[in-house]
């Protein structure tokens, strides 16, 4: 199973049709990076940990679909904050919606949760870190954070913000660069 949060699909549309000048370059890259980790993965399912649309449907709702319709991979939705699109239009094109799903013991969700025997692997954070260099230079990633009974995923998609988390001695963050993912900490 391959878990993937914050795509925001739709979001990109969504701002150029409030007027604000996003380059919709941006649209087909989250398609690009779905495809690209669905190939080198090849998995089974995939699990969208939350947050799969930005907002309400719009023309992207399409594309989407007709990604649906050409991964062979069961999808998964876990419904995040931004997931206000009628799960009945999911279910229309076989992807279940749940809140929650605990297997195994995992639990997986879209805000990050603690419970008593559960690893949780959410996002809903699109947590990132500030790694400052020897000229006073600061260099900003989006990264996995690992605490101890859970880890927080990174934004998946092309236009999405981070927010940096402050880790504690017992947690582990993993930044993300173009050419791999570092243990930082």
């Amino acid at each position: 199973m391959l878990l993937i949060a914050d795509v925001h699909l739709g979001k990109v549309s969504h701002f150029r049709k409030a007027g604000l000048a996003v380059p919709p370059e941006s649209i087909w890259k989250n398609y690009e990076q779905l495809n690209d980790v669905n190939a080198y993965f090849d998995a089974e399912s995939i699990c969208f940990l939350g947050d799969l649309f930005h907002s309400t449907i719009n023309n992207e709702w399409n594309l989407f679909v007709d990604w649906v319709n050409q991964t062979d991979a069961d999808i998964i939705l876990i419904a995040g904050n931004h997931d206000i699109i009628s799960p009945q239009k999911y279910l229309d094109i076989d992807i279940p919606v749940y809140s929650e799903i605990i297997t195994e013991g995992f639990l997986l969700s879209h805000h990050p949760q603690e419970r008593e025997g559960l690893f949780n692997f959410s996002g809903h954070i699109h947590p990132g870190i500030r790694l400052r260099g020897k000229g006073r230079q600061w260099l900003k990633l989006p990264c996995f954070f690992q605490k101890p009974n859970q880890m927080i995923l990174p934004a998946f998609g092309d236009f999405t913000g981070t927010y940096f988390l402050v880790p504690k001695e017992e947690d582990c963050v993993y930044a993300v660069t173009k050419e791999e993912v570092i243990l930082v900490c």
